[in-house]
C-alpha cells in the first residue's frame, strides 16, 4: 500500500491543497513507522522484502526525516543474508523467490538512481547474482520450470523492464541452486538434484528429489505438476508430495515427510543427496544423482541415470532401487504430462504415445507394467485441472532393482 501511494503520488499529490498532503503525509509516515516496528515479526521473506522496500522509499520520498533509510538498509541485509545462500540463491531454493528478490532489488536501486542517492554496494553485487540465477532458470529456457514452489509465470513484462533499463544478465553454468539444465536449441533437460533446505524455509518446498522435466521445442514434454500456493487448502499438502513430481515412491510414500506448523506444511523427515554428476557432450548427456530418502523405512537408496542422445532423439532411464534387506516393496514411476497432452496405450500394451502438438513421442518399458491415470495439475497459480500421467508400477524382488524406461521421438 505504501509502495503503491508513493509511486502514484502524482495523480493527487501534486495538484492538491494544503491539507490533503499534510493528511498524506501524517498517514504514511504514520504506517511506515508501525511497519518498521514490526518488520522483525514477519516470518515469510518475501513479505518481509516487501515491507522493507516500503520503508526505503519513505525515507526516499521524504528525504529521510526520521532515518528510514538506514533502517531500511539495515533490515535488508538482514534479510539478505538470512534468506539467500553464499550464490545468492534462496536458502529454500525457490526459483520463484530467486526471480521475487531480483525484481524487488532491482526496484530499491532504481529508487536510489533516479533520487541521485549513492546505491549501496551489495545491492548491485546480490542483484548481479540473482540476475546469473534468473538467467539460468528463465532466459536460457524461456520457460518456467516447475520445482519447489514455482508456477507458471510467464516473465516476459519483467524481461521487457529489464532491456528497458539496460539490465543484461548471463549465466554460462548448467549447475546451479541444485538444479541442472541441459540444453541445446531443440531440447531441454532440467533435473532436481539438490539437497532439502533447512526445515525453516520449506514453506514451498516440494518433496521431488530427483524429478525432471524435458521441453522439446519450448514445449514441455514431461513436467511435474505444480505447486498449490494457498495453505489452508488440503491441495497445497497433496501439491508437496513426491506423487506429482516426475520421481519413484516407495509404497505410497514419499520420500521426505511433511507436518503442520500453524497452517504450513513444514519439513519434518528430509533426505540426503549422496551422489550427482553430470555428462553434458554435445551428442551424449547424463545425469546421475541418488538419495537416501527411503533408507531409514525401507533400507533402499534410490539412484536416477537419465541419458539422452540428440542425434537419436532417445531418452533412456535407470531408476535403481537399491536395497539393504530382502524385503519386497511396491514401488511406482509417475511421468506427468500438462492437461492439454494426448496419450493413447497401444494395442500390445507395451508402449505409450504422446501427442505433443505436431510432435509425437513413445514410451515403453519393457519388464514392468505401464500406464495411464488421471491426475491434478497446479502449473497455473492456484487453480487445479485434470491431467494424465503415465505410471510404472511393480514389486522389488532382488537387492537391486533396475527400471529401465526409454522415451523415443517418432514423429
Amino acid at each position: 500500500r505504501i509502495i503503491s501511494w508513493l509511486s502514484n503520488s502524482k495523480l493527487t499529490y501534486d495538484g492538491c491543497d494544503n491539507y490533503y498532503k499534510k493528511n498524506f503525509n501524517h498517514i504514511i509516515q504514520k504506517q511506515a513507522l508501525h511497519l518498521l516496528n514490526q518488520i522483525e515479526k514477519i516470518e515469510n521473506y518475501n513479505n518481509r522484502l516487501v515491507g522493507t522496500a516500503a520503508i526505503i522509499l519513505t525515507g526516499i520520498c521524504y528525504k529521510d526525516e526520521k532515518n528510514f533509510i538506514s533502517s531500511g538498509l539495515n533490515h535488508l541485509r538482514k534479510i539478505i543474508k538470512s534468506s539467500l545462500d553464499d550464490s545468492c540463491f534462496p536458502k529454500s531454493r525457490s526459483i520463484r523467490s530467486s526471480i521475487f528478490f531480483l525484481k524487488y532489488l532491482i526496484l530499491i536501486r532504481e529508487w536510489f538512481k533516479e533520487s541521485q542517492i549513492s546505491i549501496p554496494e551489495y545491492i548491485d553485487e546480490n542483484i548481479y547474482y540473482l540476475g546469473q540465477g534468473y538467467n539460468f532458470a528463465w532466459q536460457n529456457i524461456n520457460c518456467d520450470v516447475l520445482f519447489n514452489g514455482n508456477s507458471i509465470s510467464n516473465n516476459a513484462e519483467f524481461d521487457n523492464y529489464l532491456k528497458r533499463f539496460g539490465y543484461k544478465f548471463k549465466s554460462n553454468d548448467y549447475d546451479f541452486g541444485g538444479y541442472y539444465i541441459l540444453k541445446n536449441k531443440k531440447i531441454c533437460l532440467v533435473m532436481d538434484t539438490g539437497n532439502p533446505p533447512h526445515a525453516k524455509y520449506t514453506q514451498d518446498y516440494q518433496a521431488g528429489s530427483l524429478s525432471f522435466e524435458i521441453i522439446s521445442n519450448q514445449k514441455k514434454l514431461i513436467s511435474n505438476c505444480g505447486y498449490f500456493n494457498k495453505k489452508n487448502s488440503k491441495l497445497n499438502s497433496l501439491s508437496k508430495s513426491s506423487a506429482v513430481h516426475n520421481t519413484l515412491i516407495i509404497d505410497d510414500n514419499s520420500s521426505c515427510k511433511f507436518k503442520n506448523t500453524k497452517s504450513l506444511y513444514l519439513l519434518n523427515k528430509g533426505l540426503k543427496i549422496l551422489k550427482r554428476k553430470v555428462i553434458f557432450e554435445k551428442n551424449y548427456w547424463k545425469i546421475i544423482a541418488s538419495h537416501d530418502g527411503y533408507l531409514k523405512k525401507y533400507n533402499s537408496i534410490h539412484e536416477r541415470e537419465i541419458e539422452f542422445f540428440p542425434e537419436q532423439m532417445v531418452f533412456i532411464g535407470f531408476d535403481k532401487i537399491i536395497k539393504k534387506n530382502n524385503n519386497n516393496y511396491k514401488f511406482d514411476i509417475r511421468f506427468h504430462l500438462e492437461p492439454n497432452i494426448k496419450l493413447m496405450k497401444t494395442q500390445d500394451n507395451k508402449s505409450i504415445l504422446i501427442e505433443l502438438d505436431d510432435e509425437g513421442w513413445k514410451f515403453t518399458c519393457k519388464n514392468f507394467n505401464i500406464n495411464i491415470d488421471n491426475g491434478l495439475y497446479f502449473g497455473k497459480k492456484n487453480i487445479s485441472e485434470e491431467n494424465q500421467n503415465i505410471f510404472i508400477s511393480g514389486i522389488t524382488n532382488s537387492q537391486n532393482n533396475n527400471i529401465k524406461w526409454e522415451l523415443i521421438k517418432i514423429i
